[in-house]
């Protein structure tokens, strides 16, 4: 199933967090509110937000912005080394999702949010990353090239039992396309991700490695199959 902005809204993910082994670990109302003050009062007063995509967000980021732009932010880059345990996998056999970890660089998509709806939106987005506080939200410098501005984005917390680490293609690609859960597969997070980032003119050599491993593991196993991208 797809994840939609009324999940969002009613605090859906929370309930179903809540009835599986991971609802010990749940952020409570007042840590979550906790978190997003901390980050508005580095905002500037009454100006717009930005919020730096890189995973999920570029395909279906569900919060209301006025305009989004290709832009690169510098001393992160996108993996997959977020243990995913509910949405892409489950407790005993758990998948993997993006991560922004520490070093290199990522290219992502930056989303331009109206002052008057910056609180109720990133209360949205809280809701989405930071229930079990996997991410540490903090805001990093992007630039499309042209202009470089300040945004939102969520990093990986390194000291938290979600993080997998660095892990090989091989490894990747097979949590990938063995693992499972809410979500759907942890395939078609990929793939997803691959495709909007270069509708987005975005191209990824580590994600689109992942896509010809996925590619020829399904031809070795399924002679003649037409890739899915």
């Amino acid at each position: 199933m797809s994840l939609t902005r009324a999940d969002l809204e009613h605090d859906r993910i929370r309930q179903e967090l809540a009835l599986t082994p991971l609802g010990q670990h749940l952020l409570s109302d007042a840590e979550l509110e906790e978190s997003i003050w901390q980050i508005l009062q580095q905002a500037e007063t009454g100006a717009d937000c930005w919020v730096f995509g890189y995973g999920s967000l570029v395909w279906n980021p569900l919060f209301h912005f006025e305009e989004k732009r290709a832009v690169t932010t510098h001393g992160y880059h996108r993996s997959f080394c977020l243990w995913s345990r509910v949405n892409r996998g489950t407790p005993d056999r758990p998948g993997l999702v993006l991560g922004l970890d520490r070093g290199g660089r990522c290219r992502g998509v930056a989303y331009r949010i109206a002052p008057d709806r910056v609180e109720n939106e990133l209360r949205l987005i809280w809701r989405r990353e930071m229930l079990l506080g996997a991410y540490i939200p903090r805001w990093v410098q992007v630039t499309d090239g042209a202009t470089q501005f300040r945004a939102i984005t969520f990093t990986i917390n390194r000291a938290g039992p979600a993080y997998a680490g660095r892990l090989t293609p091989e490894a990747v690609i097979e949590r990938l396309m063995t693992c499972h859960g809410r979500m759907g597969p942890g395939i078609d997070y990929l793939l997803h991700t691959a495709e909007a980032l270069l509708a987005a003119g975005i191209a990824d050599r580590h994600l689109q490695k992942l896509c010809d491993l996925a590619h020829a593991i399904k031809a070795r196993e399924q002679p003649g199959a037409t890739p899915p991208i």
